[in-house]
C-alpha cells in the first residue's frame, strides 16, 4: 500500500508538493515562534551572566535595575564593600536610549561600569578594554560600530576601543558600555537649560535669602552633588559565603532590596517574559489549527477525487485497514514536506529577524512529533468518508 499512496501522489504531485510548502512556511513560522521566545529566554540568562554578579542590590521594595526603575545614592557601593563576604561590588548603571549611527536611530542599552569589576564585560571580541575614565566606549557587535569610530551620546562623543559579543538587555538591545560617571551625567544629571530653570527656582526661595543662608551658587552645586546616584550596586560573594549569607545582612542594615541570580531570574524569566509567552502560546496555538485545517481540507479532497477507485478497492477485498493506512501515508508525507520546508525556511530567515531567534534540537524534534500527530489526526475525517464508500459504486 506504500506503492499505492505514492503512485496516488505522483498522479497528483503539484498540488500535493505545494501543499506541502505552503504548509512548512507555517510549520516554519511556528518554529520561527518557538525561536523568539527560547531567544528572550536566552538574552535573560545572558544579561545575568555576563553581569558577572551574586548579588544585586537595588532600592528597596523595588524589582529594579531590569524590571523596573530603581535608584540608590552612588556612595552606598563603599558600605557595601564593607559587609562580610563580599569580594567585589561596583556601582553600575542602565539605561535604554537611541543612538544615532550615519542618521539612523539605533536602541541600545547604555551602561555606566567601573572597569574590572562586576558589570564590565567580562571578554572581547575586538579591542580593549576601557581605560581612561571619560569618553571611551565598549559596544556590542549588534550595535554596528565598529573599532575607532565615534558615538554621540546626549552631549558627548564617545570613540569605540573595544568590542564584545552577546551583551544584550533583556529585551536583546545590544549594550554599549561607558565610563560610569559619563553614564551618570548622561541618565541623572540635568542638561543646562534645566540647571538654569533650577537656579531661577532657587533665587525665588525665601529660606536662600535670608542672612546667613547659603549662596545660590553653592546650593545649587550641593544639589547636584547629592544627586550622583546609580540603578544598582552588582556584588561578588567571596568564597566560602553564599550569596544567601552575604544578602541577608546587607537587607538588614543597608535597607536595600537584594536578589540573588535565582531571584533575578525569576524576576526576568518568569515575571518580565510572561505576557509575551503567553502571546507567543497563543499565536502556536492558531497557526498549529490553521496548519490542521489545511492538512485535513487537502487530504478530504484528495479522497473525494478518487472515491470510485476506493469502491473498486473494496470491491475486490481490499481492507478498511488498508485503504486507512494509504490516507494516513498521505498524511504523514504531507508533515514530513512540510517539516523539512518548515525547519530550513526557520533556519534561514531566523538570523534576519531583530529579535534573537534561539532554535533549539528539542524543539525542533516536538515540533516534528507535533506536525505528524496533527496530520494524523487531520486525516481522520477523510479516512470515514472513504470507509463509508459503497463498494457498488464501482459499477454504478
Amino acid at each position: 500500500m506504500i506503492s499505492l499512496a505514492g503512485r496516488d501522489i505522483l498522479h497528483g504531485w503539484s498540488k500535493y508538493v505545494l501543499t506541502g510548502l505552503g504548509l512548512g512556511l507555517l510549520i516554519g513560522v511556528t518554529l520561527t515562534m518557538a525561536g523568539v521566545y527560547r531567544g528572550m529566554v536566552d538574552d535573560a540568562h545572558a544579561l545575568l551572566a555576563n553581569s558577572r554578579a551574586d548579588l544585586w542590590v537595588v532600592q528597596k521594595d523595588t524589582q529594579g535595575p531590569y524590571a523596573e526603575s530603581s535608584s540608590i545614592k552612588d556612595d552606598v557601593v563603599k558600605s557595601v564593600r564593607g559587609m562580610p563576604g563580599v569580594a567585589a561590588a561596583a556601582n553600575v548603571t542602565y539605561l535604554t536610549m537611541q543612538v544615532a549611527r550615519h542618521g539612523v536611530d539605533n536602541r541600545v542599552m547604555v551602561v555606566g561600569i567601573e572597569p574590572g569589576l562586576p558589570g564590565a564585560p567580562g571578554y572581547l571580541v575586538a579591542g580593549r578594554h576601557l581605560t581612561r575614565s571619560h569618553y571611551e566606549a565598549v559596544a556590542d557587535v549588534k550595535t554596528g560600530f565598529q573599532l575607532g569610530e565615534t558615538v554621540r551620546i546626549r552631549r558627548h562623543d564617545y570613540t569605540v576601543v573595544g568590542l564584545t559579543q552577546r551583551m544584550v538587555s533583556s529585551g536583546g538591545d545590544p549594550m554599549l558600555f561607558v565610563p560610569l560617571k559619563d553614564a551618570q551625567e548622561t541618565q541623572f544629571l540635568k542638561d543646562n537649560d534645566a540647571i538654569v530653570n533650577e537656579r531661577a527656582r532657587t533665587a525665588a526661595n525665601p529660606a536662600f535669602n535670608r542672612p546667613g543662608s547659603p549662596g545660590l551658587l553653592e546650593a545649587v552645586q550641593a544639589l547636584q552633588t547629592s544627586s550622583r546616584s546609580v540603578n544598582a550596586v552588582l556584588v561578588q560573594a567571596a568564597p566560602g559565603f553564599t550569596p544567601e549569607q552575604v544578602a541577608a545582612p546587607i537587607r538588614r542594615w543597608k535597607h536595600l532590596s537584594v536578589y540573588t541570580r535565582d531571584g533575578m531570574e525569576d524576576i526576568l524569566v518568569v515575571k518580565l517574559i510572561a505576557n509575551s509567552a503567553k502571546q507567543i502560546g497563543m499565536f502556536l496555538v492558531i497557526l498549529a489549527i490553521v496548519s490542521a485545517a489545511i492538512v485535513a481540507f487537502i487530504i478530504y479532497t484528495m479522497t473525494m477525487g478518487k472515491l470510485r477507485e476506493i469502491a473498486v478497492l473494496k470491491l475486490i477485498g481490499t481492507r478498511d485497514r488498508t485503504i486507512a493506512g494509504m490516507i494516513l501515508q498521505q498524511a504523514l508525507g504531507l508533515g514530513l514536506i512540510g517539516f523539512a520546508v518548515g525547519k530550513v525556511a526557520a533556519t534561514v530567515w531566523g538570523p534576519a529577524f531583530p529579535k534573537y531567534v534561539l532554535l533549539l534540537p528539542g524543539d525542533a524534534v516536538a515540533g516534528l512529533v507535533a506536525t505528524l500527530l496533527m496530520c494524523a489526526l487531520a486525516s481522520t475525517l477523510a479516512i470515514r468518508v472513504a470507509l463509508k464508500v459503497d463498494p457498488g459504486a464501482a459499477i454504478g
